[in-house]
């Protein structure tokens, strides 16, 4: 648990979150009722003198590890288990979990989220295994697991139940990872289960855009669910990967997140509204230093092309071209043909050393695609790749992992 003075120095880094489905944890202890069970997005189980509630079940294949650390705490059967959006690691875990009475309950929005990852199943396989195959290891195939639940209990704006004394307020927050977000409140103790809503790293600027490929989230709405937490004045936070605990702490810490989100929508807005192009608000975009916020997960630019996405959709009014299906790389053998392929991947190599490795992999594209083994040019794919690597750093894992699958990818058409 974090307190106010080792907060921000104890964030959970998002390599370390990728590693928690693979190692046996006992449960973190909440409160006295109040226990997680370690996975890639925690299952948490709420007892009560009568009976218990689960929040969220895990990855496939996992809810049977979380119901035996249940029972280390509680025999009890479980008559709730309320799943906070309707990604796999949230539900993936019910069969092994659940009682044959226990009612499942979810938003309204659950059953069509579900059929949108349903359609794009093999669209999203492919693109989440690129990026996150190497570190999810012998999980990656957890998707053959997956098992779909048929909620009891669905909910437009907000539910209430109780289990034996204990109050459980069930409310909408669409501004998150999924149109079916759902926080859960025990106005008991002010504390607040809100499953990704914040992410997998509290107080870091919110993923608007995943390049595994999503639907774009709002930046608005994420705001208005913002909102809403902190006017609850939780004392406790418990994330699907963290708990957080101090009432002034999360305070200050949604306060910060909030003037961030607004300063990067507003900042976009201005730009659009001032005839400045993507690119450029992209390329310039920095929070001043009062708001400034981690990027592990979300990052600025992505952010900002988010929000001008959202509002005005994918054609920037740059060119004719991007209006039709015929893209820049029919003319690859063209440009390869006219300039050399040997010249461009000399050109391309001299802005690797000068540092703009984005400016040669735009030279290397054609060469690439017109000659898939150069060599000369895989070369300096390579270099280009690994100055990006040294630029971003190891903030944020998406960035990170999208560049390292090409590196290791280039490396391997290189031997």
């Amino acid at each position: 648990m974090q307190d106010d003075d080792d907060q921000a120095a104890s964030m959970t880094s998002l390599g370390t979150i990728t590693g928690i489905g693979s190692r046996d944890e006992a449960l973190v202890r909440v409160h006295d009722y109040l226990w997680v069970s370690k996975d890639i997005s925690d299952s948490i189980l709420v007892q009560t003198d009568a009976g218990s509630v689960v929040i969220n079940s895990g990855m496939p294949g996992n809810g049977g590890a979380h119901r035996e650390r249940f029972r280390a705490r509680s025999d009890a059967p479980i008559d709730y288990l309320v799943v906070t959006q309707c990604h796999g690691d949230h539900f993936g875990g019910a069969y092994e979990l659940v009682d044959p009475d226990t009612k499942i309950v979810t938003h309204e929005n659950y059953a069509s989220c579900r059929q949108y990852w349903q359609v794009l199943a093999d669209f999203y396989g492919r693109r989440s295994n690129k990026l996150w195959g190497s570190v999810l290891g012998e999980r990656s195939g957890v998707q053959a697991k997956l098992r779909e639940i048929t909620p009891d209990i669905t909910f437009r704006d907000d539910y209430r139940f109780s289990v034996g004394g204990r109050d459980f307020e069930l409310y909408a927050a669409p501004g998150g990872e999924s149109e079916d977000g759902v926080v859960v409140w025990l106005p008991q103790d002010k504390t607040v289960i809100t499953g990704n809503l914040f992410g997998p790293i509290f107080g870091n600027m919110p993923n608007l855009y995943t390049i595994r490929g999503d639907k774009i989230r709002s930046a608005q709405r994420f705001i208005e669910s913002l909102d809403f937490i902190r006017s609850q004045a939780p004392a406790v936070i418990v994330t699907g990967h963290e708990v957080i605990e101090g009432a002034s702490t999360i305070d200050a810490a949604l306060q910060k997140l909030r003037a961030a989100v607004v300063f990067v929508h507003d900042y976009t807005v201005a730009g659009m509204n001032a005839g400045k192009t993507v690119h450029e608000l992209m390329r310039d975009v920095t929070l001043p230093d009062e708001t400034r916020v981690g990027q592990a997960h979300g990052k600025l630019s992505w952010c900002v092309r988010a929000i001008w996405e959202e509002y005005a959709g994918w054609f920037h009014y740059d060119t004719t071209t991007s209006l039709y299906g015929v893209p820049a790389s029919s003319v690859a053998k063209d440009i390869v043909e006219l300039a050399g392929a040997d010249a461009l991947a000399k050109r391309a190599s001299q802005h690797v050393e000068a540092g703009r490795p984005l400016e040669a992999l735009h030279l290397l594209e054609p060469v690439l695609h017109a000659q898939p083994n150069n060599q000369s040019a895989l070369a300096v794919k390579v270099a280009a790749h690994a100055a990006l690597m040294e630029q971003a750093g190891q903030e944020n894992f998406s960035e990170v992992m999208w560049l390292k699958s090409e590196l290791d990818a280039a490396r391997a058409a290189l031997e």
